[in-house]
């Protein structure tokens, strides 16, 4: 069985279970502990960061090289689409997603959870200490001054401009690129889900997210679009069981 090495917060991990959804495919979880955990990964994967997924004797790390070795385990439903106008649209999204739209969401969520101590305690890992996990959360606002100059004005309104021309699009049409559901369309949805934290999150977090765009009217129906998907994934990886 495919094993997926996680945390089960990160947006590149969520991709990669989105894509194993989509495809049907059966997979056990490992919830990777920061720190101890990480020590167990490098010697299992050569490097300590998560998304790491083991298929028999193959180990691959990285959302993105993922997905592509998935894509050749199962190919059906095909998330890189043959023609290759469309397949460079699709990289195109998925390098943004991961790359411009996840450093801007990470950090808009980092000064959510700064501002937010509920937020802030619900992202720690269920294997952190509660001791540890009521001291994090008693930590003073003086702090948040600090972690606010992380997220630029400039780098949020550019963000915001993005996302209200995803809006639009999905609006128009249930696929970011094509007819069907791409690459695109799951990592996409997979960062959105760390601006507002979606149902399968788990009483804790779901609803959660960042004031100003979890929020913001002209981004609800992207919210909705991510919702409806991850929900057509949930159906898809049941009819498969």
């Amino acid at each position: 069985m495919l094993e997926l090495h996680q945390f089960r917060h990160s947006a590149f991990c969520l991709k990669v279970r989105m894509v194993l959804q989509a495809k049907g495919l059966s997979y056990r979880v490992v919830e990777v502990m920061p720190g101890l955990g990480q020590v167990a990964l490098f010697r299992l994967s050569g490097q300590r960061q998560v998304p790491v997924l083991v298929d028999d004797n193959t180990v691959v790390a990285d959302s993105s090289a993922i997905a592509r070795h998935l894509e050749h385990v199962a190919r059906d439903p095909q998330l890189l689409p043959a023609d290759p106008q469309q397949a460079a649209q699709v990289h195109l999204i998925e390098d943004w997603a991961d790359t411009t739209f996840a450093a801007a969401g990470r950090s808009a969520l980092v000064q959510a959870a700064a501002l937010d101590p509920e937020l802030r305690m619900a992202l720690l890992p269920d294997e952190v200490p509660d001791p540890l996990r009521s001291a994090m959360g008693a930590i003073p606002g003086g702090w948040v001054n600090t972690v606010t100059e992380l997220v630029q004005q400039g780098e949020r309104a550019d963000l915001l401009a993005s996302l209200e021309q995803l809006a639009r699009s999905v609006e128009s049409s249930p696929w970011l690129v094509g007819t069907a559901m791409s690459m695109a369309d799951l990592a996409v949805a997979a960062q959105l889900s760390l601006l507002r934290f979606p149902p399968s999150s788990g009483t804790p977090l779901a609803g959660k997210g960042v004031p100003g765009l979890s929020d913001h009217p002209k981004l609800q129906s992207l919210f909705h679009w991510r919702d409806q998907l991850e929900l057509k994934l949930m159906e898809r990886s049941l009819e498969e069981v």
